[in-house]
């Protein structure tokens, strides 16, 4: 992974997220349509994220979100859960001296207590390690679900309302929000997705109220920079109005939150 040089306007780049969620599909098609097992686009599928990881850090995204396991994919055939359990440890392994020299802190969302217990201890060790970096944040949804995001959020709300740390009626937006998987973690700026399918698929439900979406038909193994960049550009060219009319916002201007 190179220095961080890249100026986005160079690549027609007007307007940059902080906080890029990307719900990378495709590589069972991408294997299948090869006559390879899914698991070889799983390993192919590894390449595409540190391509993406690495772009994201020269332009200066400050979040990088991926959905790598869902809460529903524990229900794969038990082969291809223990070869992306493999491929998830090798990573960690494998890619802990470049989020160190980089400045890239590794967090995880999701019930990760569901991982086989080697994988948690490493998991945890990458986060401690890499609990200081503060150039970038790389977050992996590891069995992960949005539904299952918001039980956990309601769950705390309820815990917190009978010891008496909060009131009913102050149970708001920002009280579901602080208690969510990704509570110090802005909301995603734009969310990508590979393969062409047009839904959520039960990722970040709450969190991607306001995102802006972008779907492509590239199967993630063959996610490339320059995917990546039109994707970037497209959300350049995007109003957002957070509920707004275009006029209120300036014609074009974001709105803080």
């Amino acid at each position: 992974m190179s220095e961080r040089n890249i100026d986005p306007s160079t690549h027609g780049i007007t307007k940059m997220p902080r906080h890029v969620a990307i719900i990378m599909d495709g590589n069972g098609r991408w294997a299948r349509q090869r006559g390879w097992l899914r698991l070889k686009g799983h390993q192919e599928g590894a390449r595409a994220v540190k391509r993406t990881l690495e772009l994201s850090y020269k332009l200066g995204v400050r979040h990088l979100t991926l959905f790598a396991f869902s809460a529903q994919n524990w229900s794969r055939p038990k082969p291809e859960v223990q070869g992306l359990m493999a491929l998830l440890g090798e990573y960690l392994r494998t890619e802990q001296a470049e989020l160190m020299r980089r400045g890239i802190r590794f967090r995880t969302i999701g019930d990760v207590t569901k991982l086989p217990e080697n994988l948690q201890r490493e998991i945890l060790d990458l986060q401690q390690r890499t609990a200081s970096n503060d150039r970038m944040d790389l977050i992996v949804a590891l069995s992960y679900g949005g539904r299952e995001d918001l039980v956990h959020a309601a769950r705390a709300v309820a815990a917190d309302a009978i010891a008496g740390r909060i009131k009913v009626e102050d149970i708001d937006i920002e009280a579901i929000s602080a208690r969510l998987y990704t509570a110090d973690i802005p909301d995603p700026d734009l969310m990508i997705r590979t393969s062409g399918e047009m839904r959520i698929s039960n990722f970040m439900l709450w969190q991607l109220a306001y995102s802006e979406l972008y779907i492509t038909e590239v199967l993630w193994p063959d996610f490339s920079e320059d995917d990546y960049i039109d994707a970037l550009r497209v959300f350049g060219g995007r109003e957002r109005r957070f509920g707004l009319t275009g006029e209120q916002v300036g014609g074009g201007g974001e709105r803080e939150r």
